[in-house]
């Protein structure tokens, strides 16, 4: 294919602790492995030569430890981070494994849950900070409802914004160099979730106290699940500066969340997602939030690790292909693709206006053009295919 399906720094790939550290364990079933320590999961993360690491509060630092065992942890993944050359990439708070957590975290019903809530996120954030995280995601799993007259949602979203706001605050009160990114999912574990879509979170984030420092972190997965591109999703959220982070694993339509290795499922929206990424120059992590089959066990979990970044690569060499096939090129001139990027009509003026008013246009003679997008379909096909 003219290009090494190694991993390089450079790529910033990311593996979260709970990805290729999952045990196994499913709503059916216990775990199927054994949990890997910290340290050790860094050490292998650079072994393949991945860029990032990534952690929930209680991924970390087991809820319920000492502190003498957390600062433990701590040190020896402190070494490990170093010895390595992994960085970390992300830190999230765990808000929706323990029980507490079942009626929601900062939009509970219950206000010492909620206040419980974000005081975790406190705490998180300066883990997070002390080792170096540019981004805190927040996903909102238990945020939404099951019974829909259990809350009122214009109180719900209220409570969620004041939430986000405190975070704000405390980070810029603190100094820390963090941004935050929101990551929306339609349902599961709730049945229906607050802020379900990539359009609703932005949506929401222009109504925080500071929106510069908000983002988003879309999750192949999530966005499939409602039914919609995530390419298209993604496409909106560069477009609008937003796209802080990414989660990149695969997902088959009208399904329960699956995490399944990036590029296995959805090739050609996943071949059209990673040439957008690569031709607008997204410089943030490429993180695989996704788990070996729960039948993996050993070498196999770690060779999930290495197809999942080797899948990206292909379909990066397949997209520069496509690009930079004269057929392709031809394709684009015959559909106009190119004549998208020019200004239609330019800035608003009452002149400019009054000489479009003026214009003649033959709606039939338009409308007898055609645009041949079946071609451009098929030699997308074909670059995926190896047929060119």
């Amino acid at each position: 294919m003219g290009i090494s399906m190694t991993p390089k720094k450079e790529d910033k790939f990311a593996f979260g602790l709970w990805t290729i550290g999952h045990s196994g364990r499913d709503p059916f079933g216990e775990a199927t492995r054994p949990p890997i320590y910290p340290a050790d999961f860094v050490r292998k993360l650079g072994e393949l030569n991945v860029w990032g690491v990534s952690f929930h509060d209680d991924d970390l630092l087991p809820y319920g430890s000492s502190v003498a065992e957390q600062d433990k942890i701590k040190k020896d993944f402190r070494k490990a981070l170093d010895d390595s050359g992994v960085v970390v990439s992300m830190a999230t708070t765990n808000l929706f494994t323990h029980p507490v957590f079942k009626d929601g975290a900062f939009t509970s019903n219950d206000p010492q849950i909620r206040k419980y809530a974000i005081q975790k996120v406190l705490k998180a954030l300066d883990v997070g900070a002390e080792f170096g995280a540019p981004t805190a995601v927040f996903w909102g799993g238990r945020e939404g409802v099951e019974a829909a007259g259990s809350k009122y949602p214009l109180d719900a979203l209220e409570r969620y914004r004041e939430a986000l706001n405190f975070f704000i605050g405390y980070i810029k009160d603190n100094g820390y160099k963090m941004r935050m990114a929101l990551e929306p999912k339609p349902n599961e574990p709730r049945g229906d979730t607050f802020l379900p879509t990539i359009g609703h979170m932005m949506a929401f984030i222009e109504t925080l106290e500071d929106p510069s420092m908000v983002g988003l972190n879309p999750e192949v997965a999530h966005e499939t699940m409602a039914g919609l591109s995530f390419y298209q999703g993604v496409a909106q959220a560069i477009w609008q500066n937003k796209l802080f982070h990414i989660d990149l694993n695969d997902q088959k339509i009208g399904r329960y969340d699956q995490d399944l290795r990036f590029g296995s499922e959805g090739i050609k929206d996943n071949f059209f997602l990673v040439r957008l990424l690569e031709k607008t120059g997204y410089a943030g992590p490429k993180h695989f939030d996704s788990r070996p089959y729960r039948s993996e066990h050993g070498d196999g979990i770690w060779e999930f690790a290495k197809n999942s970044m080797r899948n990206y690569l292909a379909l990066a060499e397949k997209a520069r292909a496509y690009d930079a096939d004269p057929d392709v090129q031809a394709a684009h001139k015959v559909s106009g693709h190119d004549s998208l990027a020019l200004p239609t009509v330019g800035g608003y003026s009452s002149d400019s206006a009054n000489k479009l008013k003026q214009e003649v246009f033959d709606a039939d003679k338009l409308a007898d053009r055609g645009y041949f997008n079946e071609r451009l379909d098929q030699l997308a096909i074909d670059h995926i295919l190896g047929l060119k």
